[in-house]
């Protein structure tokens, strides 16, 4: 009789993840987007953190951290949000990290009297070049609300015209939009209904007709 096949787990996924701190701080930037909060679990401990976080695709995002310095559990915040997921720390000692893990001899003291200025300083892990991830999640954010917009309001303008137009002008709206497949909007019926609209992609794009 043939070994039963094993049927194994799908494999965690260990995703980039990045860093950067202040004077009271260590925030750490998952790029995860769009998870649920049932699905992040997130344990702190005096030196070390673990994070998991369940994933559509079946492998779930893990993430395994012996810090560099304590921290204060208790105090440590986890964020959830559309594009990403941030983990907020919070020092035991007002050190400047030099890393987020192993040991850390190089790290400096935080001069009196800076402490409660709360500054950021940039100090990447998962790469070589130091990426603001707050800044990017903001710009991605503003994107796409931006696209959702502009979409609604040329959708909007387009009803408008044509709801105000006179059943020539509507014909000729019809007729080009769909002869062309979406490239051209003519509201100019003597010269739409003399022939077919020819398809006008935009520049530096090819129209191709595929075989159904």
């Amino acid at each position: 009789m043939a070994d039963e096949e094993t049927i194994k787990a799908p494999p965690s996924v260990k995703q980039r993840y990045d860093w950067y701190q202040t004077d009271s701080h260590v925030i750490i930037t998952l790029l995860v987007k769009n998870a649920n909060k049932e699905d992040v679990e997130v344990n702190y401990t005096d030196r070390a953190l673990s994070a998991t976080v369940k994933q559509a695709s079946g492998s779930d995002f893990s993430l395994e951290l012996d810090l560099a310095h304590n921290i204060i559990p208790a105090k440590c915040i986890t964020s959830i949000r559309k594009m990403k997921i941030e983990l907020k720390l919070s020092k035991e000692e007002g050190l400047r990290w030099n890393k987020l893990e192993g040991e850390d001899t190089l790290a400096a003291t935080v001069p009196t009297g800076d402490v409660t200025k709360d500054t950021v300083h940039n100090y990447p892990t998962s790469s070589h070049v130091t990426r603001n991830w707050d800044q990017i999640g903001k710009e991605a954010e503003q994107e796409e609300k931006d696209g959702a917009q502009g979409e609604a309001a040329l959708n909007q303008l387009f009803q408008k015209i044509y709801g105000d137009s006179t059943d020539e002008v509507k014909k000729a709206m019809n007729k080009s939009f769909t002869e062309s497949g979406g490239t051209v909007l003519s509201t100019n019926w003597n010269e739409i209904g003399a022939k077919k609209t020819e398809v006008k992609p935009p520049d530096g794009m090819e129209h191709k007709k595929w075989d159904v």
